[in-house]
């Protein structure tokens, strides 16, 4: 039977998985993160099982102690072109930054994936939290609030030149020899404080309007950003409560922009046993893969690459004051909040940071209950699936929950093919599609 709340379902593809050191475990290849028959696999994977989308998170700076999927890893534009030509379904979401990169590129780049797609791009909007991330372009790195503030600017000018020819401005008449409309052309002529582009844009639009727009901050002024201009929102929220809480933020400031509530997707990355005793297991070999080093590495890159292993341990979680205020904002004051509320050692914290063993835990009918209790409770509209390890959990997914899901009502495979009407969001109306009078109110939905 059908549901209601039909259950979304996007793929993370971050290399071999969320867990640090994936590269490690048995059911992925070391080298994932630069391995396209990989990545080609994983896509038709998720699509031949009813996933809505791919996801590709991105960052822009490195140091010897990121993450060893992030020193070594395709560009979000390039394997989403290429997984787009093998791909007939399933949507294409990749994260760009607006801090380091140039609009008119960028609205060309997506519009070009949205097209070779037939409609199945979106566009994960990101600020870029890193301060290292300046050195490699040549720039300062704004602070947060000018961030979200140049962001905001930016999506404005992508849409607008999305927005360059109407949907049938190419005629491509050969009896008479007109190729096109050029009443249904527009240039954008913007001229605003961060940047001025004339446009228009030399592509036409695709058969879903415009890419989806996601948005991944979780701030004041991240939410605020994706209450103006989000279709999708993709969320870290560790708890059912942290997850409602965030959706009731971003819903009003939704709703006070005039809009209609937006898809709500957290990343998690589940782990599924068909007992309680196969998922333990899964568990500890995922932990038996993370030394204390790499558990402090990896909870130091919230923090600016912080160097945690100058602390014992074993001692309480170390006072950092505003460290970590202009990058990760909304992670570092999670952790520290539940470092102080559960009193927990730093190294409790670095491995549950690292390996949490999360609400999306045990057999198939428990994960299957989480899933649901999520979506009916407000905390999401679905979810994107992203590790501890990508093959597995993908196949533990598909195999074992989504039958669970199926049978309760909550999973119906869509038979859409652009990414708008997988998600449930409208068509993009062109700005000037419409009568003068409707424009602001087409283009705020």
């Amino acid at each position: 039977m059908s549901h209601a709340k039909s259950i979304k379902l996007g793929l993370m593809l971050h290399g071999a998985g969320g867990h640090m050191n994936s590269w490690r475990h048995e059911k992925a290849p070391a080298d994932a993160s630069v391995n396209f028959p990989y990545f080609r696999d994983l896509a038709l994977r998720a699509e031949a099982a009813g996933f809505d989308f791919l996801f590709v998170a991105d960052g822009l700076h490195i140091n010897e102690k990121s993450l060893p999927h992030f020193l070594n890893r395709f560009e979000p534009v390039a394997l989403l072109s290429a997984l787009a030509s093998v791909t007939h379904r399933i949507g294409l979401a990749g994260t760009i930054s607006t801090s380091y990169s140039d609009p008119f590129t960028v609205a060309r780049q997506l519009a070009t994936i949205d097209n070779i797609s037939q409609g199945r791009a979106g566009w994960n909007v990101v600020t870029s939290p890193l301060a290292g991330s300046a050195k490699n372009f040549g720039k300062q790195h704004p602070e947060h609030a000018l961030r979200y503030q140049i962001a905001e600017e930016y999506i404005s000018v992508v849409q607008g030149l999305w927005d360059s020819w109407e949907d049938d401005a190419f005629v491509r008449d050969r009896a008479s020899g007109v190729f096109f409309d050029a009443a249904k052309l527009h240039k954008l002529n913007h001229q605003g404080q961060f940047f001025s582009v004339e446009g228009p844009l030399n592509i036409q639009r695709s058969p879903q309007g415009q890419p989806v727009i996601f948005q991944a901050g979780a701030s004041d002024a991240g939410i605020a950003l994706a209450g103006k201009s989000a279709d999708a929102v993709f969320t870290n929220a560790r708890t059912l409560a942290e997850a409602q809480e965030y959706s009731a933020k971003l819903q009003a400031q939704v709703s006070k922009n005039g809009r209609h509530p937006v898809g709500i997707f957290p990343g998690i990355s589940p782990i599924v046993g068909k007992t309680i005793e196969e998922a333990e297991a899964k568990y500890r070999y995922l932990l038996s893969l993370l030394s204390l080093e790499d558990a402090l590495a990896y909870l130091g890159r919230f923090f600016e690459h912080h160097d945690f292993s100058q602390y014992p341990p074993d001692g309480p979680f170390p006072e950092l004051g505003e460290l970590g205020q202009n990058s990760f904002r909304s992670t570092t004051d999670s952790i520290k909040k539940r470092a102080r509320e559960e009193q927990l050692t730093l190294r409790e914290v670095a491995y549950q940071t690292t390996l949490p063993r999360g609400e999306f835990f045990g057999t198939p009918e428990q994960v299957a209950d989480q899933l649901i209790r999520w979506v009916e409770e407000g905390g999401a509209s679905g979810f994107i699936i992203s590790g501890p390890v990508l093959p597995e959990a993908l196949g533990d997914i598909t195999r074992l929950v989504l039958p669970v899901l199926a049978a309760r009502g909550y999973w119906q495979p869509s038979t859409a093919t652009t990414l708008r009407e997988r998600l449930d969001i409208p068509f993009k109306t062109s700005r000037y599609s419409v009568p003068a009078t409707r424009r602001d109110t087409v283009n705020e939905q």
